[in-house]
């Protein structure tokens, strides 16, 4: 008997018009979860919101019920910036992330680690834990916890490991504030092979023995148009892709897995027919 109704799966949401709006868009095609922006992601400092804004959302995500919400931060929120003007915007933009997401009672804010543009690995978590504890210190008391995200290490991205994500945990003064989401599509292209069986349980052991799954806050379901280890970011739709069926089929069929959010992140046009799509692939392969 398949448990979709169980599922907390959804997609990442417009919030054009308004937050509120991105929860009637998910409502529309049934999702249970969902990923927003709290501003224009491709902006350093949005318009604050209001308190009708902020109602307006609480009360349609309540009647909705779904629960966890997960916000994404800016793309251009570097926490290990060579750059100090750089380093200084994205200090000030993530904690105002943080303030957005706690005005609007959505626990879990996602960001990418940084990137240390040549500095190396170690340096780079070393001023992504400083930047960390900067927010924290100015934000005490927040329930929203800071989720790190997975990444593919395109370019000089760090947490392209599972290493980096229990440093950067390990380095913080306030590691109870911080969480990991794991995008299916990053992981794989870092080369963490969830293609076969044998892949994904070796995979998951990692994580388990590394990071720990009572970190585990989110998924990120995407397909990779790029193969094993091949360190670029490029999602593709559920099954097109080189991870294929199975490994989604595994992670649907995890019931460590069963009360995690499960979020696409998938191209997609206007009507969100794409969506629609995918989470049914991904439902089609439950027990």
């Amino acid at each position: 008997m398949k448990s979709s109704i169980n599922v907390l799966l959804g997609a990442h949401m417009s919030i054009a018009g308004g937050v509120h709006n991105a929860v009637d868009r998910a409502t529309s095609i049934g999702c249970t979860a969902l990923q927003v922006f709290t501003k224009n992601n491709n902006q350093w400092s949005g318009k604050p919101l209001g308190e009708k804004d902020i109602s307006l959302y609480k009360e349609k995500i309540s009647a909705a019920g779904i629960a966890p919400v997960v916000s994404h931060d800016s793309y251009l929120i570097n926490l290990c910036a060579e750059n100090s003007e750089t380093l200084k915007k994205s200090r000030t933009a993530f904690i105002d992330e943080l303030e957005r997401c706690e005005q609007l009672g959505i626990p879990l804010l996602n960001f990418h680690p940084g990137s240390h543009l040549g500095k190396g690995d170690d340096e780079g978590i070393k001023k992504i834990c400083e930047s960390l504890n900067i927010a924290h210190e100015k934000t005490k008391n927040f329930k929203t916890k800071s989720v790190l995200e997975t990444t593919a290490g395109q370019g000089t991205n760090v947490g392209y490991k599972f290493e980096h994500l229990r440093a950067i945990i390990d380095g913080v003064e306030h590691p109870e504030r911080m969480a990991v989401c794991i995008d299916t599509c990053h992981i794989f292209a870092a080369g963490y092979d969830l293609s076969t069986e044998k892949g994904y349980r070796e995979t998951f052991s990692l994580f388990e023995n590394i990071i720990g799954l009572e970190r585990l806050a989110a998924f990120h379901i995407n397909d990779s148009k790029k193969g094993l280890g091949s360190r670029v970011d490029r999602h593709e739709h559920i099954g097109k892709g080189a991870i294929g069926l199975l490994g989604f089929k595994l992670l649907m069929n995890d019931t460590r897995f069963a009360r995690i959010p499960k979020i696409l992140e998938t191209p997609k046009s206007e009507n969100l027919h794409e969506d629609v799509e995918n989470m049914r692939v991904l439902k089609s392969l439950l027990h």
